[in-house]
C-alpha cells in the first residue's frame, strides 16, 4: 500500500475518496428502464448474460428450500442459528425502547405510534463470495419489526441456483419470498415490480458498485436503507498496536472484491512500514491474493498524521463503513469518532468477526454516509405514525397565533379554513 504524509487533513480526504465511474450511471440507467418496459423478460435476458444462467422460474420453490437444507452441514446450520440468535437479541433490546406515546397540549391530543413497514425487498448479493450471513443481517431486523411481506433477491450461479447456505439462512430467518435474480436488475423488479415479483415499499441491503448505483436512481420511487458498498475498512493505530493484526484486517475486507475501500491512519511511520512488510508476506501465499493485491494497491493507502488529533479528524472526514482503533485507549479515541458506519474496539475486535457472530450487523453506510447514519437495524422497518386530534376549544386559543402565520406566509384560506370552525 502507498504511505502517504498527510500535510492538510481537508484536502488528503478531498483526494483519496473513491468515486463511483460514471460510466456506471449509464449502464444501470439502461438496464433499469428495459427492466421497468419488459419485465421478466428482461431479466431473464440479463440473468443469462451477465451469470449464463438460464431460468424458467424466477421464484425459488419450496421443493428446491428443502433440498437446499439437505446439502448443508450441522455445522452450518449451528453457525446460521448461532449469528441469528445473536442478532435478534440485538434487535429485540433495540425494539423495547420503542414505546408508543399519548402527548395532551391544551386540549390537543397527539398520539405517536411506531408502526412496521409492510413490505420489503432484501438485496443478498452472490457473485464472486457467497453471503448467507446478509441473509441474516437484512431480514432479522425486518422480522423483529414485524415486516409482514420480505421479498429477498440474490443472484443465481450458472445452473441457475441461488447458493444453497444462502438459500437456507434466507428461509430460517423468515423470508415469505425468495426470488433468482440479482445485479441491477433485481433492484428494478423490486422497485418497479413485475408479474413475478411484485414491487416493495423499501430495498435494503448491500451490494457493489452497479447495485449502490441503482439503489441511488430508483431511491426517489421506493425507499432505501442506504448506500452500502462496495466494502470499507479503515483502521486508526499509534505506535502500540500490533502490525500483523493489522494486515490481516486490511486483508480481510480488500478480499471482498478489487472496489474494496481500504486504508490505515498512524502517526507512526515505523508502524506503516511494519504493515506493508506483513502485507508483501501475507500476499504471497493467501487465496484471493489477486483481488486483495489489486484493491489494496488501486484503493488502499496509509496516511501518516502528524498528531493525534488529525487522526481523528482525518477519520471523521473519511467516515469508513467500518473503523477499527487499535490505540493504547481505543475507548478514549472513539469518544471524538462521530461519522463511522460502525467502531470496533481494540486489538481483539476484527471487522471479520462483526461480518458474522458478533451480535452486530454488517449492513452499514458507504460513501460517507457514516456521517449521517449507522448500521442497518430494526429502526430501519419501522415508521412513526402520528395521530393528532383537536377541539373548537383548543382552536379558538390558539387562532390568533395561527392567524399571524397564515398571513406571514401569504396563505390566507389556511386561515378561513380554522375560522369557519370557530363562528
Amino acid at each position: 500500500m502507498k504511505i502517504i504524509p498527510v500535510t492538510n487533513v481537508e484536502s488528503f480526504a478531498s483526494k483519496y475518496t473513491p468515486k463511483q465511474p460514471q460510466k456506471n450511471k449509464k449502464i444501470v440507467e439502461s438496464i433499469l428502464k428495459n427492466v421497468q418496459k419488459n419485465g421478466d423478460s428482461a431479466i431473464k435476458k440479463y440473468e443469462k448474460k451477465f451469470s449464463g444462467a438460464k431460468i424458467t422460474s424466477l421464484r425459488v420453490t419450496k421443493k428446491e428450500i428443502k433440498n437446499a437444507y439437505k446439502k448443508i452441514s450441522k455445522e452450518e446450520t449451528a453457525a446460521i442459528k448461532l449469528a441469528k440468535n445473536r442478532l435478534e437479541k440485538t434487535e429485540r433490546t433495540l425494539k423495547s425502547i420503542l414505546k408508543n406515546k399519548n402527548i395532551t397540549i391544551d386540549g390537543i391530543k397527539i398520539s405517536k405510534q411506531f408502526l412496521p413497514l409492510q413490505n420489503i425487498g432484501c438485496y443478498i448479493p452472490g457473485g464472486m463470495a457467497k453471503y448467507p450471513s446478509s441473509a441474516i443481517m437484512a431480514i432479522i431486523p425486518a422480522k423483529v419489526a414485524g415486516v409482514k411481506r420480505i421479498v429477498v433477491v440474490s443472484p443465481p450461479n450458472s445452473d441457475g441456483r441461488i447458493d444453497p447456505l444462502t438459500l437456507v439462512a434466507a428461509d430460517f430467518c423468515g423470508a415469505n419470498e425468495i426470488f433468482n435474480v440479482g445485479g441491477i436488475q433485481a433492484i428494478a423488479a423490486l422497485s418497479f415490480g413485475t408479474r413475478a415479483i411484485p414491487k416493495v415499499d423499501k430495498i435494503v441491503g448491500p451490494g457493489g458498485s452497479f447495485v449502490t448505483t441503482a439503489k441511488s436512481l430508483i431511491s426517489d420511487k421506493t425507499a432505501i436503507d442506504m448506500l452500502a458498498g462496495p466494502t470499507e475498512l479503515g483502521i486508526v493505530a499509534d505506535k502500540s498496536a500490533n502490525p500483523k493484526f493489522i494486515a490481516l484486517d486490511l486483508i480481510s475486507q480488500a478480499e471482498h472484491s478489487t472496489d474494496s475501500f481500504c486504508f490505515l491512519i498512524t502517526n507512526s511511520e515505523k508502524l506503516a512500514k511494519d504493515v506493508n512488510q506483513f502485507l508483501e508476506e501475507f500476499i504471497k501465499k493467501i487465496k484471493r491474493s489477486d483481488i486483495v493485491k489489486k484493491s489494496l494497491k488501486k484503493n488502499g493507502f496509509i496516511a501518516i498524521c502528524k498528531n493525534k488529533s488529525d487522526m481523528i479528524y482525518l477519520a471523521n472526514e473519511m467516515a469508513p463503513e467500518h473503523l477499527e482503533i487499535m490505540t493504547a485507549n481505543p475507548k478514549d479515541f472513539a469518544s471524538k469518532i462521530t461519522s463511522s458506519g460502525l467502531i470496533l474496539l481494540g486489538n481483539q475486535t476484527p471487522s471479520s468477526a462483526s461480518d458474522y457472530i458478533l451480535g452486530s450487523n454488517h449492513i452499514l453506510p458507504t460513501s460517507k454516509f457514516g456521517k449521517t447514519r449507522g448500521s442497518l437495524s430494526v429502526l430501519d422497518f419501522i415508521k412513526i405514525e402520528t395521530q393528532v386530534c383537536a377541539n373548537r376549544a383548543s382552536l379558538s386559543k390558539i387562532s390568533k397565533y395561527l392567524d399571524v402565520f397564515t398571513k406571514a406566509e401569504g396563505l390566507p384560506n389556511h386561515f378561513e379554513a380554522i375560522r369557519g370552525r370557530l363562528k
